[in-house]
């Protein structure tokens, strides 16, 4: 589900020129399966650039292709000050890169107060106005309601075979109850309201169960699931035209 990062020789540049003292140590390290994007401490999202440590999830591949794909969905209405909720926020990559290309009035949550500094100091560092709140939706009630809502939640399985390299990822970000389902169903629950667009980043087994929990929640909305770049079931697209 998350692959590790191959070492490229562009890595190792890298990895040289910012730490010639330190280069050798470092690669073992990195042989080891610590995540090299630590180590260079951000990475590329889209047209943004996302500082990253030991607090946060780092954005994959696939996360970014879901931004894309909510940036085509939404891209009659991008221009419109619409509000939009990110969910489980991180390093706040989705909120960031959503605000940079949109006129929505973005806010990202998160349970984590080290995680959300993370993501406030990326946003002031690419100049977007993403307001970032710590708060609990298994205990604290959305208020508000959201034209559109993006989630990337904790999904894997407890059970799930993982990579060795996503020991060193806050694991609060990764794990989640009911087979992995427990963040959906949750967020379901708190949603009042028809919004726009709801989008879903999902484990590759799971659409079916999600697919399922979505279509109890919202009977006559149109709900699809799409493919990752590796042509695996990774994205639910709830839409209320």
């Amino acid at each position: 589900m998350f692959r590790k990062r191959t070492l490229t020789e562009l890595d190792r540049k890298l990895l040289q020129e910012k730490y010639p003292n330190d280069y050798e140590e470092l690669i073992k390290k990195v042989e080891n399966d610590y995540p090299i994007q630590y180590i260079l401490g951000n990475v590329d999202f889209l047209n943004v650039t996302i500082d990253v440590n030991e607090n946060v999830l780092i954005p994959r591949f696939e996360t970014e292709y879901l931004v894309e794909k909510v940036l085509k969905k939404v891209s009659s209405f991008r221009q419109e000050e619409l509000n939009m909720l990110d969910i489980c926020t991180g390093s706040g990559c989705i909120a960031i890169a959503i605000a940079k290309n949109t006129n929505f009035k973005c806010l990202g949550i998160d349970i984590s107060k080290d995680a959300l500094q993370v993501a406030k100091e990326n946003s002031q560092k690419n100049n977007t106005t993403v307001h970032f709140e710590r708060l609990d939706i298994l205990k604290e009630p959305l208020i508000q309601e959201f034209d559109i809502i993006i989630s990337n939640p904790p999904y894997i399985s407890k059970e799930e075979i993982v990579d060795n390299s996503v020991r060193f990822e806050p694991q609060i970000a990764l794990y989640a109850e009911d087979n992995g389902l427990f963040f959906y169903t949750k967020i379901l629950e708190q949603i009042k309201n028809k919004p726009k667009l709801i989008a879903f980043e999902i484990g590759e087994t799971q659409k079916e169960a999600i697919f399922a929990l979505c279509r109890k929640k919202f009977s006559t909305a149109n709900i699809t699931c799409e493919k990752d770049l590796s042509g695996k079931e990774r994205y639910i697209f709830i839409e209320h035209l």
